[in-house]
């Protein structure tokens, strides 16, 4: 997982900083992503696949036995869509199923047009379906959702 020191803060940055998971196997992507994002102000981790999404937020197959689950807390997940292992659709069924975060809004993206697959994401629970490359107009408008 890449973790830079903004990430590791634990909070004691701004109050009102908005924390993005932004998971992808693409390293291109996932940094052109974290740019975006800290372009318009977000705090942002960023995960190569979904299994270490699960990981940092305390979903991971070695803390389900953990009576106490301490996930990360974040409040937006962006997944890329076409991932090995993991898509972000299982990841967002896993998301979705957890009690202590089926409310954080997940957007999934993708560089396929697939109607079939978009209405899938969206009746399991994504807030939003995006085509890649996703710009800094697509970023400005998920924070306006998230501040309202």
């Amino acid at each position: 997982m890449d973790m830079d020191a903004s990430s590791l803060s634990n909070g004691m940055g701004v109050e009102n900083e908005l924390h993005v998971l932004a998971v992808d196997d693409s390293l291109i992507d996932r940094r052109l992503v974290e740019k975006l994002l800290k372009n318009s102000s977000f705090k942002v981790t960023t995960a190569e696949n979904g299994l270490r999404a699960l990981e940092f937020l305390g979903l991971g197959d070695d803390q389900k036995n953990n009576l106490k689950t301490t996930g990360s807390k974040v409040n937006l997940i962006i997944t890329d869509y076409c991932m090995p292992g993991m898509t972000g659709y299982d990841l967002l069924k896993k998301i979705k199923e957890s009690n202590a975060l089926k409310e954080v809004p997940v957007v999934i993206v993708s560089s396929e047009n697939i109607p079939t697959r978009i209405n899938k994401c969206l009746e399991e629970g994504a807030q939003q379906f995006m085509l890649k490359p996703l710009k800094q107009s697509d970023v400005k408008q998920l924070r306006c959702q998230l501040m309202t």
